[in-house]
C-alpha cells in the first residue's frame, strides 16, 4: 500500500517523504480514501498512529484543487496539541504557500482575530480562544461560512461538558453538516463519540464511517514496552527518582516524568537542574511561551527530561523516548495508558517505570486489571544506592528549590491561578443558566 494507491496527489506524497514519511499507517489506509470521497469519518487510533496526517492529507488535497477562504478548522483540547498539529499542516504545505493560523490561549486575541480575518488556509485552535474570538470579534469570522472541513482531535476529550459551551459556539458559526465533513479522531472512542454514527443521515450525504483500530476496551499496551514498578516510600520519592534517571540503563535516555499536579512538576524540574539534569517542564502554571520552549528543547534533545502533568499524556509526538516514569500514579487507568504510550512508538522498545507507594495500591490494581498485565518489580534500584549516592544532595536540593519557589511566589501564582479560573468558572455557570 502507498499514498498514491489511497487517492494523495504528488506534491503532497512529496512532502510526505521529506518528512522521511514513506508508507501510510493502517489508521490512514482505512480512512483517506473514505474522507476523499466525501464521508464524515471517525477514527479510533491509539496515539503515534499517524492520525494527524489521516485528516491533513485529504483535506490538503481537496484544498489543492479548489483553494477558497478558510477552508478547513481543526479543533483540539490543549495548547501544546494544537501547535504540533499546526507544525505539522505547515511542514506539508511548505512548498505550496499554504497559510496556517493557530490560535491558543496564552497568546495576544487581537493578533489571532487579525489572522483569522485575513482568511488563513486552515486554522488550528483551543475551543475556548477560538469561542471567545468568536464572541468578541463576530465580524472577523465571516470567513468561517465557506468552511469545508471540521476536525475534532481527540474528540473523547472534547466531547466532554468541560468544552461543550465553547464547543457549540465555535461549530455553530460554521456551514451545516451538509455543507461541510466533520472528522473525529481519537485514541478512544466513546460512547458520546460513537453515537454521531448514528444521527440521521442528511440528504445528500454518506453515511458516517468508522474505522476503530483499537478499541479502548481492548487496548493492548505493545509487546515491546516495559512495565515495571519500584515500591516507593514517600518521603524518597525524589531520591529514587534521581537514582533512577542517573542509573546505568537510563543515564543517557530521553525520558519523560509524569506527576499529578504543577507544584510537584515545578518542584522536581528545579531538583533535577541543581543536581546537573538536562531538564525541562510542562504544566499549566507555565505562561505559554516557556511552554513552546520546553517542548522544543525536549524535542531537539537540549533536555533529555521532561517532567508534566497530564498535559503530556496525550497526543504529543516525540518518537526517541525510551522511558516514561509515573513518579505519581495516575487517578484514572486509562490516563496510564495514555502516558505510557509516550514511549515504545513506532516499533521501538520503551520502558514505563512506577513509583508505588502503599496509598497507590487501590490505583495500581486498577490500572493492572485495566490492560490486563501485571507490572513487573524493577529491582535495579536498591536502598543502598539511594542513601549512598542520592538521598543527601537531592535533600538539599528539595530545600534550596522550596526556597526558591517562596522567594519567586510560585505558590501564590499558583493560588492566583485557581482563583483565577474559580472565577472564570462561576461566570460561566452565571451565563448558561
Amino acid at each position: 500500500m502507498s499514498f498514491k494507491s489511497i487517492g494523495l496527489p504528488g506534491w503532497l506524497i512529496d512532502s510526505l517523504h521529506a518528512m522521511r514519511i514513506t508508507v501510510p499507517t493502517p489508521i490512514q489506509t482505512a480512512t483517506i480514501p473514505e474522507i476523499l470521497k466525501g464521508r464524515d469519518c471517525i477514527g479510533g487510533a491509539k496515539t503515534g498512529s499517524g492520525k494527524t496526517i489521516a485528516f491533513a492529507g485529504p483535506m490538503l488535497a481537496k484544498w489543492a484543487e479548489d483553494p477558497c477562504g478558510v477552508y478547513g478548522i481543526v479543533l483540539t483540547p490543549t495548547r501544546e496539541l494544537a501547535m504540533q498539529i499546526a507544525d505539522q499542516f505547515a511542514a506539508l504545505g511548505a512548498n505550496i504557500n499554504l497559510k496556517v493560523a493557530l490560535v491558543i490561549g496564552g497568546e495576544s486575541m487581537i493578533e489571532q482575530s487579525n489572522k483569522i480575518k485575513e482568511n488563513p488556509d486552515f486554522i488550528i485552535a483551543t475551543p475556548g480562544r477560538l469561542a471567545h474570538i468568536i464572541s468578541e470579534h463576530p465580524d472577523d469570522v465571516n470567513g468561517f461560512k465557506r468552511v469545508k472541513y471540521l476536525v475534532l482531535d481527540e474528540a473523547d476529550r472534547l466531547l466532554t461538558d468541560s468544552f461543550g459551551e465553547a464547543l457549540s459556539m465555535c461549530i455553530d458559526s460554521l456551514p451545516s453538516p451538509s455543507k461541510r465533513q466533520t472528522l473525529l479522531f481519537t485514541a478512544t472512542v466513546t460512547d458520546s463519540v460513537r453515537s454521531l454514527k448514528e444521527k440521521p443521515i442528511e440528504e445528500g450525504k454518506l453515511p458516517v464511517f468508522l474505522h476503530e483500530l483499537d478499541k479502548i476496551d481492548d487496548v493492548v499496551i505493545p509487546e515491546k514496552l516495559y512495565l515495571g514498578f519500584i515500591l516507593t516510600p514517600f518521603m524518597v520519592k525524589e531520591a529514587v527518582l534521581h537514582n533512577l534517571l542517573t542509573s546505568e540503563d537510563y543515564e543517557e535516555s530521553s525520558s519523560i516524568v509524569f506527576v499529578n499536579r504543577s507544584e510537584t512538576a515545578e518542584t522536581l524540574r528545579r531538583i533535577l537542574r541543581k543536581l546537573d539534569i538536562r531538564v525541562t517542564s510542562l504544566h499549566s502554571q507555565l505562561p505559554q511561551q516557556e511552554r513552546t520552549n520546553s517542548l522544543q528543547r525536549f524535542r531537539a534533545g537540549a533536555a533529555r527530561v521532561l517532567v508534566t502533568t497530564d498535559l503530556g499524556s496525550r497526543g504529543l509526538d516525540i518518537p526517541t523516548v525510551e522511558l516514561v516514569v509515573n513518579y505519581d500514579i495516575p487517578r484514572d487507568p486509562d490516563d496510564y495508558i495514555h502516558r505510557v504510550g509516550r514511549t515504545a512508538r513506532a516499533e521501538r522498545k520503551g520502558d514505563a517505570i512506577s513509583f508505588i507507594t502503599p496509598n497507590d495500591l487501590t490505583r495500581v490494581l486498577a490500572i493492572e486489571e485495566r490492560i490486563g498485565r501485571k507490572m513487573e518489580e524493577y529491582k535495579k534500584i536498591t536502598d543502598n544506592q539511594v542513601i549512598k549516592k542520592s538521598l543527601k544532595a537531592t535533600s538539599k536540593a528539595k530545600v534550596e528549590a522550596r526556597m526558591d519557589m517562596d522567594r519567586e511566589g510560585f505558590n501564590e501564582r499558583s493560588k492566583m491561578h485557581k482563583r483565577r479560573l474559580e472565577i472564570e468558572g462561576e461566570y460561566e455557570r452565571k451565563r448558561s443558566h
